[in-house]
């Protein structure tokens, strides 16, 4: 299906549903192809909301005095 800008505007909660179901959406402005609406791919590894929870995280690695010293060089303070 090919509409308009203005048809978009005013219906685009329809064309999203349309491109999600697999049909094949373009938007038009004067009467020549601009976009295409497409549905978005899942990242392969994120299913779930959580799914790195259980990966250990060591937060103080990033406070010890090695990384200060090599902060203060990148940035040339002392």
């Amino acid at each position: 299906m090919q509409v308009n800008m203005l048809e978009a505007k005013n219906q685009l909660s329809k064309l999203v549903k349309a491109a999600v179901a697999g049909e094949e959406v373009i938007i038009a402005s004067h009467g020549e192809a601009q976009v295409r609406l497409v549905p978005c791919a899942a990242s392969p590894g994120l299913k779930r909301w959580g799914v790195w929870a259980d990966r250990p995280v060591n937060v103080d690695a990033a406070f010890d005095e090695q990384v200060d010293e090599e902060v203060a060089r990148l940035f040339g303070t002392p």
